[in-house]
């Protein structure tokens, strides 16, 4: 028997994805993140990221948890490429040298969160560019989200976005199925 799923089987559809317009707030984006919880279905995993959409309602980028988080430290952006930097196995010692060397998170906590009234999305969000078909195959969604280091994808019907994979779904779509077919190649060894 061969695996028939594709990434449309596992998908989300788009419309069901919390979004932020390109012009909000980072408070605007935690709002609707927030929202978008409380209205999820219990079999549907926890949303972590927000979609940001153009004047056209075009995707066009994502705002995640960790980038809620840097965001409300803007210290953060006079790092060396952070993005790099977590490539490499930093000790604790060094991460603790740099929060205090550039003085991280040293403002009175309420402030900071204040600032997020005043965090735009456009210059928070990160740009959309992987893709992957609707009709891919289960395997190719897992290949590239491996290659590509990343919690989710935009699926496309041609042009169109269609949906979002996440590697939570994807993650519970092959458990599911490893542990069915171990159940049914055990049954059938024995």
């Amino acid at each position: 028997m061969k695996y028939q799923k594709k990434v449309k089987d596992v998908m989300l559809p788009i419309s069901t994805y919390p979004t932020v317009h390109i012009s909000g707030t980072l408070l605007d984006a935690v709002r609707s993140l927030e929202n978008a919880q409380k209205h999820r279905s219990s079999e549907i995993e926890p949303y972590r990221a927000v979609l940001v959409v153009d004047d056209e309602g075009k995707i066009i980028g994502k705002i995640g948890h960790l980038s809620f988080l840097k965001a409300l430290e803007p210290k953060y952006n006079i790092l060396i490429d952070i993005d790099k930097l977590t490539q490499v196995n930093l000790s604790s010692e060094f991460i603790e040298t740099i929060m205090d060397h550039y003085d991280l998170w040293r403002d009175n906590f309420f402030d900071i969160c204040a600032k997020a009234h005043n965090i735009y999305i456009k210059d928070i969000m990160m740009p959309i560019i992987q893709n992957i078909s609707q009709e891919a195959s289960i395997a190719e969604a897992v290949h590239k989200i491996i290659m590509w280091q990343t919690l989710s994808i935009l699926v496309t019907d041609g042009s169109k976005i269609v949906g979002i994979l996440r590697l939570s779904d994807l993650y519970k779509e092959v458990a599911n199925f490893l542990l069915n077919e171990c159940e049914c190649a055990k049954n059938y060894k024995e």
